[in-house]
């Protein structure tokens, strides 16, 4: 199976398919649990007539700028199915509470002159692999607005799209400039840190998250529709697929700030990595991974980093910036300068 699917009962994965049921505009796949025989259907939205691709894309259309009556048309050419705009509007508030770039919408298109075609940058990036790195217009301008401290945000996010960027040590066992380059990737080292406390708790990540699963086609596909789902519908995210690298010029400054532990001498700089997901919230930069099954997992060392990099190169201290990684169950967030810094008692 391509799509992951959990038993709604005992929550086991030993699931087979069950044939198919329709009503009048989708076809709904059936399932049977193998571990406790519960059949049980994956409707993506409770309780909805239309499917939810039709109405996640129809709020992502009116997020992304169009009007309800466009938006109506787009998913007609789109689906060849008749939605009224009434119904559009009646989804465009049942979600706001999620999808809460809604109440920034309008500053957005108004204040900015931004288009649903211009919005959103994208600018796949040909690294280890192609990575599309996209940033939303209109938020970086209104979060920067809000948070002036964070400027040096805008010409880093800016910089990544000129030749000025240095793209070439993204790249793994690559000849550049007829020398030999080994990148070392953040989310494969390991370190000792300083014992650090992680918070769970529940986040609109989480539920953003449930809801753009439901546009993924394919497990290949959860990180790109979570990613997209969030940049163009949250209010705080800015950014995602953002490409981050530590330097040997970074790790010195904090081998020589006072309090600073810094245990990546047995690694090779840069250290590179593309943080999934950036948010400017609550006078914070949040640096978010989404990772599956996200209980089980610790990507503290990883996320660190990526927080550590960052900061240097925006030249903030690091006390502005929190770490979290999720999915659509979970949310676990962390200070990264509680990971490296002692602080005196």
């Amino acid at each position: 199976m391509n799509k992951e699917i959990n038993c709604p009962s005992c929550a086991s994965k030993n699931i087979i398919k069950k044939g198919k049921r329709k009503n009048k505009l989708q076809e709904i796949q059936r399932y049977r649990c193998r571990n406790c025989s519960k059949i049980f259907a994956d409707k993506g939205i409770k309780n909805k007539t239309y499917p939810a691709k039709i109405i996640l894309n129809a709020v992502s259309c009116y997020n992304l700028g169009s009007p309800q009556i466009e938006v109506s048309k787009l998913i007609s050419q789109r689906y060849k199915v008749k939605v009224p705009q009434r119904t559009i509007s009646e989804w465009v508030a049942e979600y706001k509470s999620i999808c809460t770039f809604a109440r920034l919408r309008k500053q957005a298109l108004n204040q900015y002159s931004y288009t649903p075609q211009n919005l959103i940058h994208a600018q796949t990036l040909s690294h280890i692999q192609p990575y599309t790195f996209k940033f939303h217009k209109a938020k970086l301008d209104i979060l920067l607005k809000e948070n002036p401290k964070f400027a040096a945000l805008k010409d880093y996010i800016d910089k990544i799209n000129s030749d000025k960027f240095a793209h070439h040590i993204f790249t793994f066992n690559k000849n550049f400039n007829n020398k030999e380059t080994n990148e070392q990737r953040a989310s494969q080292i390991k370190f000792g840190h300083l014992k650090i406390e992680t918070k769970s708790k529940n986040n609109l990540a989480c539920e953003l998250a449930k809801l753009a699963l439901s546009l993924a086609k394919s497990n290949n596909e959860r990180h790109t529709a979570i990613q997209d789902f969030m940049l163009i519908n949250d209010s705080t995210t800015i950014a995602a697929e953002v490409p981050i690298y530590l330097t040997n010029w970074d790790a010195g400054y904090y081998r020589n700030e006072k309090g600073f532990i810094f245990p990546l001498n047995n690694y090779k700089t840069p250290i590179t990595g593309h943080i999934d997901i950036l948010q400017i919230r609550n006078g914070l930069i949040h640096i978010l991974d989404y990772k599956p099954e996200a209980e089980k997992q610790n990507p503290i060392e990883q996320l660190t980093i990526y927080a550590l990099a960052l900061s240097r190169k925006i030249n903030l201290p690091l006390y502005y910036f929190k770490c979290a990684w999720f999915d659509e169950k979970s949310y676990y967030e962390f200070f990264p300068l509680h990971a490296v810094y002692k602080r005196e008692s």
